[in-house]
């Protein structure tokens, strides 16, 4: 290894460099009297430095070691070596300039360390942590010490404490921590569905074959413990090495194919660092439910507070199963018909899909089941204004309530209905949550880390285009009459939103769901006009589509400007560029205030929800959001694209995202 070296000591360059120079002197003088002269000057000044540096070291060494030995508690410098422990005596610049025998002998396999710098035998940590209460550990030639300093003026000693046997055994133990694995085999319904029982048993055993294969590899031991889920207990030391790969069994289950449109998958719930084995246990099915939760095939790993997820590449399969929809109506409406009044909010900057399922609930729960409902709204920050001034149009303008107003109507009894979003940051009104006591969630955006965890009833499905789709399926338990054409077309309105009109994340459930809309009378032609633009929105559009520039198969636009109706362009924007050939991506960017906002779409073929999730947001696999603050449009930009860069864009990305 090459040694760092101190700047204070005097080399021979020095001193060879003023010889040089009065051999020069003295060869001139036969040549020019003059020159002669000038270089025995400069060789005179040459040799005073010189001098004047050894003085001024021997002072700044007998300084040094004077402090060190004061250190010590001792004036004799041979005292050092009396020292049952390896130490040196550092100067104002780290250098080293006394050292112990056992420093040479032990941990220098005594070659020379004088002159060394400290920070060699650091590990490359700062030499300021060296007096710190708990000093160092650093690892010298395959072996530990601890290393901590006593400063005294210029000088400081520094103490190797060998604990090479503690620091072992300390590793050891910890990577022997017991690790609990869950895992669950997402597709088995589809399995049982589309194939004989012949051919379901075989899939079935060639994907426990795989997953016993894997908890081998870990010296673990692996349970069914029921139909379609699995328990395995390994050692810490073996998640380091599954995460440094990122979790290939995913992609080894992906590979199974079970009909020609789906391929076999799992998800991985992963609870360590507990101080028990219930611990870990019940962290590993926390980490199961937010796999899951976030649309399967992926490995969820759940240490105390934080969440790291690897995979996720897959789109969610639908589930046909109306029995859950039908459980939630009826729960539903028992803490309605138990509420003073009711109020209905979803997310900031509320879209279509948002206030669409905001007006079906209220539809429900006033005309179906008899209660008051109101929906809190921000009027003039809403993606929403057709259709809330349709609604407003029609006579329905008492419904919509401000912050304050849905403040004073609140009481104990008031139960708060979420739809569109189960993130307590992005809510519309904060202060209306925090003051509600009784709380229900209606949502289809995969599940974030930070979600609401008090809610009496958390209707979650990954698999839904909408919560527009998802609240149309309610209505129809909640009430027969429950919705009009006008409700119906703001419910139709929000599921073209987010399916952009029926192209992405649509399966039967989400036909069955608009084919009831249109036979309580929405109407498709009313439905588009609340898509129209003003023509300066239609213009800021095509404007960032025509500036945007491909990167790694990902179209990246962005203004830097604030622009009137940015966020309805933008979005809009995200869609139009994944038009684009060889596109699988696309990232608007734009600025409101001091906010870097980025749109984010896929077609699936990325998953651009854990690209804004390491950038603090969310979304879904082909639609998401991230709002990034007091960070330049440049630096927002390098981010993304650093982002972008670790992706493996010509396969299916492994994206790892954190959360704490």
């Amino acid at each position: 290894m090459k040694k760092k070296k101190g700047t204070r000591f005097v080399t021979p360059l020095f001193i060879a460099f003023a010889a040089a120079m009065l051999l020069m002197a003295a060869i001139s003088v036969f040549w020019n009297g003059l020159i002669f002269i000038s270089e025995l000057i400069i060789a005179l000044g040459a040799f005073a430095v010189v001098a004047a540096s050894f003085v001024n070291l021997k002072k700044y060494v007998s300084a040094v070691i004077a402090g060190g030995m004061n250190a010590i508690g001792e004036n004799d410098e041979r005292t050092i070596n009396n020292i049952p422990v390896a130490a040196v005596i550092i100067g104002e610049n780290n250098e080293i300039l006394v050292s112990n025998k056992l420093f040479k002998e032990i941990v220098c396999k005594n070659e020379e360390p004088v002159n060394d710098n400290i920070s060699f035998y650091l590990s490359n940590q700062n030499p300021d942590s060296l007096y710190d209460d708990n000093g160092v550990d650093t690892l010298i030639n395959d072996h530990w010490y601890i290393a901590f300093g006593v400063k005294n003026g210029p000088g400081s000693v520094i103490y190797f404490i060998d604990n090479h046997t503690y620091k072992s055994n300390s590793d050891e133990y910890v990577n022997t921590r017991p690790v609990i694995a869950i895992i669950s085999f997402d597709n088995s319904e589809e399995l049982e569905r589309e194939h004989e029982d012949g051919k379901a048993a075989q899939i079935v055993v060639t994907v426990e074959k795989i997953i016993v294969k894997w908890v081998v590899s870990a010296n673990g031991f692996y349970k069914k413990i029921s139909g379609d889920r699995y328990l395995a207990v390994m050692e810490e030391r073996c998640l380091k090495q599954f995460i440094e790969e990122k979790f290939k069994i995913l992609e080894e289950i992906r590979a199974i194919k079970i009909n020609d449109r789906i391929n076999a998958t799992i998800s991985i719930g992963i609870g360590h660092g507990g101080s028990t084995y219930r611990e870990n246990e019940l962290w590993a099915r926390k980490a199961l439910e937010m796999a899951l939760g976030r649309g399967g095939d992926q490995a969820a790993v759940k240490k105390a507070e934080s969440y790291h997820f690897f995979g996720g590449v897959s789109k969610g399969i639908e589930k046909r199963d109306k029995v859950r929809t039908r459980v939630i109506a009826a729960t539903l409406t028992n803490h309605v018909t138990n509420s003073s009044n009711v109020l209905i909010m979803g997310h900031r900057f509320s879209d279509l899909d948002s206030v669409g399922a905001a007006i079906g609930m209220w539809s429900a729960v006033v005309k179906g089941l008899h209660r008051n409902a109101y929906i809190v709204i921000n009027k003039q920050q809403t993606l929403a204004k057709p259709l809330v001034a349709s609604f407003d149009k029609a006579g329905f303008e008492s419904i919509f309530k401000s912050e304050s107003e849905a403040l004073d109507i609140m009481d104990e009894h008031t139960l708060l209905i979420i739809v569109d979003t189960h993130s307590p940051n992005f809510l519309e009104s904060k202060a209306v949550y925090e003051n509600c006591k009784r709380v229900v969630v209606i949502d289809h955006h995969r599940m974030m880390v930070n979600h609401i965890d008090n809610a009496l009833v958390f209707y979650h499905e990954p698999y839904a285009s909408s919560a527009s789709e998802m609240t149309a399926e309610l209505v129809q338990y909640l009430g027969s009459e429950s919705i009009s054409r006008l409700e119906s077309e703001a419910l139709l309105a929000g599921i073209m939103l987010d399916t952009k009109n029926f192209v992405l994340r649509t399966g039967v459930r989400t036909f069955e769901a608009a084919a009831y809309l249109r036979s309580k009378g929405a109407d498709t032609v009313e439905v588009k006009r609340m898509f129209s633009n003003s023509i300066d929105t239609y213009k800021v559009k095509y404007k960032l589509v025509s500036e945007a520039e491909i990167f790694n198969y990902c179209a990246i636009a962005f203004a830097d400007e604030d622009i009137p109706d940015i966020r309805i362009a933008s979005a809009q924007a995200a869609d139009e560029l994944l038009g684009i050939e060889n596109v699988k991506a696309s990232f608007v960017m734009y600025k409101t205030g001091k906010t870097i906002n980025i749109s984010a779409r896929s077609l699936g073929d990325m998953n651009v929800q854990v690209i804004m999730e390491a950038l603090g947001g969310g979304g879904h696999q082909s639609m998401a959001a991230c709002q990034m603050e007091d960070v330049s449009m440049a630096e927002a930009r390098e981010r993304l694209v650093s982002i972008i860069n670790d992706l493996d864009i010509n396969k299916k990305p492994n994206v790892q995202a954190s959360a704490n």
